[in-house]
């Protein structure tokens, strides 16, 4: 990753409370560090630039946008972290595929494991893959794409880009899966929208949303 070129884009807060923070990642920034000072600019360093106790949840790879949750306290981070692992929280993501994809809705269940050869591409491995599950309803169509609303059951590694590629519509502007005019977008056309989680304080139900950027 040496054309590491991160946006120079204002941190997007959309809820901050004593124990939680939600942001809306640009496209480009990755989640954590890379190996390499030159990877060392990321979301989380960032953030804890103006929010020192903020602590690492979950990621969202480097090309995708959207909504991010962070913990402000150790017990927070224990919360939420329970949370993502017994799939507790619900993700929304909206993505531009090529072509037309149909039926207007449906789940995939293909398993995941990683591209060894070509990391850090995943692949789909019927014999030693990681159970993946996505359910997809399509918004509509426009010229020769399809936007699509994703929401995974799973978070593997690339698993939406993955699943998207098996069925023959790879996301928009995808650096590792899309090919020929697919890949062709300044660009992955992929937005986390909308994150469901129970609050780390009392267990209440709370959902944020970020706006879609294309």
């Amino acid at each position: 990753m040496t054309d590491y070129a991160p946006p120079d884009t204002p941190l997007s807060v959309i809820h901050e409370d004593h124990e939680i923070l939600l942001v809306d990642k640009p496209s480009g920034l990755l989640s954590v560090p890379g190996k390499g000072e030159h990877l060392a600019d990321c979301l989380l360093s960032r953030i804890q630039s103006v929010f020192p106790t903020a602590l690492l949840v979950h990621r969202l790879d480097r090309d995708t946008s959207g909504i991010m949750v962070f913990a402000l306290t150790p017990h927070a981070q224990r919360h939420l972290g329970l949370q993502f692992e017994h799939r507790r929280t619900k993700k929304t993501y909206v993505a531009r595929v090529s072509g037309r994809l149909e039926p207007r809705s449906g789940t995939v269940d293909l398993p995941l494991t990683v591209d060894w050869p070509n990391r850090p591409r995943q692949m789909v491995d019927h014999e030693n893959g990681r159970p993946a599950q996505t359910d997809w309803r399509v918004q509509r169509y426009g010229d020769g794409e399809t936007r699509v609303r994703l929401m995974p059951k799973t978070g593997r590694s690339h698993q939406l880009r993955v699943h998207m590629l098996a069925l023959g519509h790879p996301i928009l502007g995808d650096p590792f899966y899309a090919t020929g005019p697919a890949r062709a977008h300044p660009r992955l056309m992929l937005h986390s929208e909308e994150l469901r989680l129970l609050h780390p304080d009392g267990g209440m139900g709370m959902s944020f949303r970020a706006p879609v950027p294309f």
